[in-house]
């Protein structure tokens, strides 16, 4: 009897729930991270778009943009403080919302390791890309900083304080061409999937909502798509020169 009695006040340990991981460690911080992240990068496009447009300005406003990014915020920062800054935070988003990803697309695959026995409903065009859609922007992202920020692979000879000649230089390749309407295909749709995505992580989506997100979503992703391929097509047809 007595041991009866010791053995059923031994603590279970079966069905015992794991120590909680924090915020990070669940989905919804996860997903949390890679929308807010998703949100800093895409405000970034929105105001890198613009400062590309002034190239359809002539040389002198569109060089006076690119020293206008180095001395910004003074006299309070010193020379590039504020653009260091703002590539800190760019960085840092990068990088959160690609692990953020994969890591989810791991926890995906292990909690369905055999294929469906039915087919689930076809997915948008963006939404099965995402994921190539991603390697595709992280190689371009190496690449264009690698051509118009140190010039390591420019085709030309590239000019420290002249973006202008330095964007003509690229854009008057095939390569150069290809690489950048590729990229930005990809920028289009990551922005009209994760836009959408991010609003229901966030909980700013519901049914009502649900339309007028994915308008916005397919807007905002076709006008940075055209504003963006503007660059290079006006470099090819000789508007841009």
């Amino acid at each position: 009897m007595a041991l009866a009695t010791r053995t059923d006040r031994r603590p279970s340990t079966q069905g015992s729930p794991r120590p909680s991981g924090g915020f990070w460690a669940s989905t919804i911080g996860k997903k949390t991270v890679m929308a807010v992240s998703g949100l800093i990068m895409l405000g970034y496009l929105v105001a890198h778009v613009m400062g590309n447009l002034k190239i359809f300005f002539g040389p002198e406003e569109f060089n006076a943009y690119g020293h206008w990014l180095r001395v910004m915020g003074a006299p309070v920062l010193h020379h590039s403080w504020a653009l260091w800054l703002v590539r800190i935070v760019l960085l840092t988003a990068v990088v959160a919302h690609a692990v953020s990803a994969y890591q989810l697309s791991r926890r995906d695959i292990k909690a369905r390791p055999t294929r469906y026995a039915h087919r689930r409903k076809r997915a948008s065009y963006a939404t099965r890309t995402m994921r190539w859609g991603g390697i595709i922007l992280g190689l371009f992202i190496v690449w264009h900083v690698l051509d118009l920020t140190t010039g390591t692979v420019h085709p030309g000879g590239f000019e420290e304080g002249r973006p202008y000649q330095n964007v003509v230089d690229t854009f008057s390749t095939w390569y150069g061409n290809v690489i950048y309407l590729v990229a930005m295909a990809a920028v289009g749709l990551h922005v009209r999937h994760g836009f959408w995505s991010a609003a229901q992580t966030l909980g700013v989506g519901n049914a009502r909502r649900e339309r007028l997100l994915k308008l916005a979503a397919n807007g905002l992703a076709l006008v940075l798509t055209a504003g963006f391929v503007s660059v290079p097509l006006a470099v090819m047809t000789g508007l841009v020169d």
